[in-house]
């Protein structure tokens, strides 16, 4: 049985052909695409710094956690290793547990827990850590039960969309759930569909995955931060701006809080 370490000892392969550019790198496409997690990462901590202030700093730990997915992508891709693979797909998993534990709305709670915030993470946190180990002994369909998760994500802000009435909403709603539809139809297509993108040698779905949902993120987290603020801060107000500027045509979300009707 070979080691944890040793490359390939995953038994998960990508659609890229491996070690075609570098003896060292496995799939050099699927593995420097994960570069843009660590530029949306950080930007997105500074850009939601006064959100973060108002609300709580426990939200930087999401902006760590989605850099750190990043790296063990980065990590996992290069080696394709057994390590590698569940040091991704676990980061992964705990990243989306911190996005349900801070915004998931109150409303969606399980009725035994009578919309108790702490009781509820404390839940996440239980059975986030029992899928952990649990995701040892299927290593394969890991990946297929993270997505899932991210379809309840979707029904979720499909739900929000219905009854939102603030036009910014809507508008990051729209944008997100069609950057995440691009997304994930990349990783499907990379995953089922590798003998056709080899005919045309055209490898590359899911180096294209990870720049999409990537930018999937900022638009993804904001979209449930103005969600959460709605539900949790009233007396504040919201406003979606852009950077670098609000009236490019191209740029990345982020809340300014105030209690007045102060523009950005």
């Amino acid at each position: 049985m070979p080691s944890i370490f040793a490359y390939q000892s995953s038994e998960v392969d990508w659609c890229e052909s491996n070690f075609q550019h570098s003896e060292l790198v496995a799939e050099f496409y699927n593995t420097f695409s994960n570069v843009t997690f660590f530029i949306f990462g950080p930007l997105m901590m500074f850009l939601m710094n006064a959100y973060v202030q108002k609300r709580s700093r426990y939200i930087y730990i999401i902006f760590i956690l989605f850099t750190v997915v990043g790296l063990f992508s980065m990590y996992f891709h290069m080696t394709l290793s057994f390590l590698g693979q569940m040091l991704d797909e676990i980061s992964i998993l705990w990243l989306l547990a911190g996005g349900y534990s801070i915004w998931l709305p109150r409303c969606y709670f399980p009725t035994f827990l009578r919309k108790n915030r702490p009781q509820y993470i404390c839940l996440v946190i239980t059975t986030t850590v029992v899928i952990t180990f649990l995701s040892f002994l299927r290593p394969t369909i890991n990946a297929y039960a993270l997505n899932t998760i991210s379809l309840h994500v979707v029904y979720i802000v499909v739900k929000e969309y219905k009854k939102a009435s603030n036009k910014d909403l809507r508008h990051l709603i729209e944008v997100a759930v069609v950057l995440w539809a691009f997304a994930f139809t990349s990783w499907i297509s990379d995953r089922f569909l590798c003998s056709f993108w080899q005919w045309i040698n055209f490898s590359y779905l899911h180096s294209i995955w990870h720049v999409l949902i990537s930018i999937t993120f900022p638009y993804g987290i904001v979209t449930m931060a103005m969600v959460d603020a709605l539900y949790e801060m009233p007396d504040k107000t919201v406003k979606v701006c852009y950077w670098p500027r609000d009236t490019w045509p191209v740029g990345l979300p982020y809340l300014e809080i105030s209690d007045d009707n102060k523009s950005c």
